[in-house]
């Protein structure tokens, strides 16, 4: 009676230390996830709160991205593409992509350049001096002044839950099944955290260079497609003579590649040979 009493209490007492474990996990989970949940509200509410400072820092800093495509009828490209490239020195902007096309018709440089977004109205004025004519000169603005705060807001947010997380796991993480909870939780919280980073760099580029898309063309009198060149017999024949040197020049090399199954291939020859006029 009293081993099965005995019995009794152990059992009770390992369920018990099991259900703390278990408590103790769950506890710390559910306590990562309130984490989270505190400053994603936090930065929702300060996010809602208007503050009229930071609504004058906003409209100081608005985030805009410019864009403009323009086709500029030249009378030298090649003198046009070179006056572009001083403009573009001048206000430390740089051609990204050239592409250069020549038809029957005219001449073409087509050029991408990147210049700083506080230029860009100069440069743009200063390249319409290089042209005959303007077939057009289109400007465009995309203001993302909305989703780079909004990016800096959350960025701010989940570097703040990012520190609780590495104190939750210094602190109170003590199973290895907590720890592991705890690394996932910062190992997706990094690649969120990288992931607004690089969107923010890649906005903050934008924003600073401005990227025009530029086509200089010069009419030419129309060309017929160029004849068919026709080889003279001398032509021909010298090509034949270095076409014949390079098959002897390759036929040397290759014996000498295979020069040790040539001197067994001849001995053995020499060796058959003897043997015949032996037995004769």
């Amino acid at each position: 009676m009293k081993s099965n009493i005995f019995v009794l209490m152990a059992a009770i007492s390992m369920l018990k230390t099991g259900c703390n474990g278990s408590t103790e996990t769950n506890a710390i989970e559910v306590n990562m996830d309130s984490v989270e949940e505190t400053y994603e509200a936090k930065s929702i509410e300060e996010a809602e709160t208007f503050d009229p400072e930071i609504t004058k820092d906003v409209s100081e800093n608005l985030k805009i991205i410019k864009n403009a495509s323009c086709r500029f009828k030249v009378a030298d490209v090649d003198k046009a593409t070179s006056s572009v490239k001083d403009v573009l020195r001048k206000y430390n902007g740089y051609v990204s992509e050239m592409r250069f096309q020549n038809t029957r018709y005219q001449l073409e440089n087509r050029l991408s350049m990147r210049v700083p977004a506080k230029e860009f109205e100069a440069v743009i004025s200063e390249l319409s001096e290089t042209a005959e004519y303007i077939d057009f000169k289109n400007v465009s603005t995309t203001d993302v002044s909305e989703e780079y705060i909004d990016l800096q807001t959350r960025l701010k947010t989940k570097m703040a839950v990012k520190e609780r997380y590495d104190e939750i796991l210094r602190s109170k993480a003590k199973t290895v099944e907590e720890v592991l909870l705890s690394e996932e939780k910062l190992r997706v919280l990094q690649e969120e955290i990288e992931a607004a980073q690089g969107r923010l760099k890649f906005l903050s580029n934008k924003v600073a260079l401005s990227t025009i898309q530029l086509d200089l063309y010069q009419t030419v009198e129309h060309r017929d497609v160029p004849e068919e060149y026709n080889q003279s017999f001398t032509s021909k024949m010298k090509d034949s003579l270095v076409f014949g040197w390079r098959v002897v020049e390759k036929m040397f090399l290759g014996l000498l590649y295979i020069w040790p199954f040539v001197l067994f291939g001849t001995g053995l020859f020499i060796y058959l040979k003897y043997i015949r006029k032996s037995s004769k």
